[in-house]
């Protein structure tokens, strides 16, 4: 009785750390009682190894979220202060800050309204002799045109550094996305294709870029135990506490927001960084028992991936004919499918209705650089400059495809859909 309670209540989500599965909630609350084990450990160092051979790269290295790794590529490249990065607009602030945070300059190229992705035409456009690196970003999971962007960059000396915080597992004509850049990174924060709350991973083949990195690593340390036990909380609350009372009277939305007021848990994303300015937890390793939750998950991705598949085949086969555009996937590509993203005109409105049906859909990117509540002009973004990315950030939803969203609750979003568009065709 009180489980069936708990399943009416909770919502269907694309966030609110949607991988967790039951053992993981388990492993996570176990370790909290392990406070010698959070920050020194062999899980760090066997996490890179396992994950330098899954990517088929010489050099791995553990940080405590996507931002830090960044951080630590740009820093370890040693540019000159004030060179110009290329980062595509329709991307989050964590994407842009670390540019900021190392005293280089973002320059924002627009993206290709069917992939997402970057636009090779605008980047050509952008370059000038400031331009030193440009980063590419698999945007939810669909790869770039790396053939293109990677000749763009070899004519212009610029460095190339993947983002692919979106794309672990992902392909482009058959090769892993990260081994076709200078330096990639990945993300491991609570919703992306695996997660430990807070982590990241930067990649390598370059033999002095990975020195540099191993410095960098060692140098800057661990976060503070009060920050490893935020995140070590953050399973356990979510799925014993918020998401099954999320809808009962609110309380477990009001158990969310007291226990980031209090500082028990973190959120996302610090209302600082909305404002361009870096948290003091970044940049950070990545601790030790935060690194076996993701080793954890690690060992999970190919039955992740054949269920991310599984329902973006659902999806794409029961919106065919519907007001909703789905995105071009060239047979050169291989989607991770961390979200199955489609367009529609009236998308602000459906993401809003679906949220008064307790179905938490499409809260990425509805800003050029989101959050929404991120002020642009600390992110040096000035609105017209990508159009595209503007036009994508107002049209763009998101369904979840993750491991913990069952068939019959992705039936149930269609149904939602397929109904919001029928409504609309008949006024």
């Amino acid at each position: 009785m009180v489980l069936k309670l708990c399943q009416r209540f909770k919502p269907i989500s694309i966030s609110l750390s949607p991988n967790t599965e039951r053992d993981d909630v388990w492993l996570a609350f176990r370790l909290l009682f392990k406070p010698w084990e959070w920050k020194r450990g062999r899980w760090g160092e066997e996490l890179e190894r396992e994950f330098r051979t899954y990517l088929g790269v010489k050099y791995a290295f553990s940080f405590n979220s996507g931002r830090s790794a960044l951080m630590a590529i740009l820093d370890s490249l040693e540019l000159p202060r004030g060179s110009e990065v290329f980062t595509q607009a329709f991307t989050c602030n964590a994407a842009v800050n670390p540019i900021f945070w190392v005293d280089l300059d973002p320059v924002y190229v627009d993206c290709d309204l069917e992939t997402f992705t970057m636009s090779t035409e605008d980047l050509k456009k952008k370059i000038s002799p400031k331009s030193k690196v440009v980063i590419v970003q698999h945007t939810f999971g669909l790869p770039a045109d790396m053939d293109e962007l990677g000749k763009i960059a070899q004519q212009n000396n610029l460095i190339l550094i993947e983002d692919c915080a979106h794309a672990l597992g992902a392909e482009y004509r058959s090769k892993k996305v990260g081994t076709f850049s200078k330096a990639a990174f990945f993300s491991f924060s609570r919703d992306k294709i695996i997660s430990c709350v807070y982590g990241g991973m930067v990649t390598t083949n370059d033999d002095v870029l990975a020195q540099n990195l191993k410095r960098y690593q060692e140098k800057i340390g661990c976060p503070s135990s009060c920050w490893i036990l935020q995140q070590l909380l953050h399973p356990v609350l979510m799925n014993w506490a918020i998401l099954p009372t999320y809808r009962f009277l609110g309380f477990g939305k009001m158990i969310l927001i007291v226990s980031q007021w209090l500082h028990i848990l973190s959120k996302a994303v610090h209302w600082k960084e909305k404002r361009g300015i870096k948290p003091s937890y970044f940049p950070k390793r990545l601790p030790n028992v935060l690194a076996r939750l993701a080793l954890y998950q690690l060992r999970k991705l190919d039955r992740f991936y054949n269920h991310r598949k599984e329902l973006a085949d659902f999806y794409e086969q029961a919106l065919q004919g519907s007001g909703f555009t789905v995105p071009s996937q060239s047979s050169d590509t291989k989607h991770s499918f961390l979200r199955f993203s489609v367009r529609h005109s009236l998308a602000h409105d459906i993401i809003k209705k679906a949220w008064q049906q307790n179905i938490l859909l499409g809260d990425w990117y509805t800003n050029p650089i989101a959050p929404p509540d991120t002020q642009l002009d600390k992110v040096q973004y000035t609105m017209g400059s990508c159009k595209n990315a503007e036009l994508l950030a107002k049209t763009t939803l998101n369904l979840p495809t993750n491991i913990t969203i069952s068939r019959k609750q992705a039936q149930k979003i269609v149904q939602f859909l397929l109904s919001y568009e029928n409504k609309r065709n008949r006024k």
